[in-house]
């Protein structure tokens, strides 16, 4: 079970992990989705229960059909509407801000000014 564990912690990219667990994959859709295979892939981890850890060549096989899974949701769908990330989650990417919440961010209505001081031109 070390050997497994230290090796995972030497990977650090999704191509990292897709090479590691034998995971044929296109260039292209992990370029644009990395981090949401790879949050993805750790969100099936977390859901799934009795994971094999006495075995380390069956947490093997099921860690590397987790991955096939996480990557193949977006080989069929793109990030936002897989929603992985917070920022997907809000209503369709878009938050809401009042124009209320702004006037109250004016020094007129006891919002604070962020100081700047711009830096000297070295002649």
């Amino acid at each position: 079970m070390e050997n497994l564990t230290l090796a995972l912690q030497r990977l650090s990219s999704a191509e990292d992990f897709l090479d590691f667990f034998g995971v044929p994959y296109e260039a292209t859709v992990v370029h644009v989705s990395r981090l949401h295979i790879l949050k993805r892939f750790y969100q099936y981890i977390r859901q799934t229960p009795g994971l094999p850890e006495d075995n380390e060549q069956a947490l093997y096989g099921l860690y590397r059909d987790l991955l096939v899974k996480a990557y193949q949701d977006f080989v069929t769908s793109t990030p936002a509407q897989e929603k992985v990330f917070k920022v997907f989650q809000e209503v369709d990417g878009h938050q809401h801000v009042t124009l209320q919440s702004l006037k109250g961010t004016l020094p007129s209505q006891g919002g604070s000014v962020p100081s700047y001081t711009v830096p000297s031109r070295a002649a």
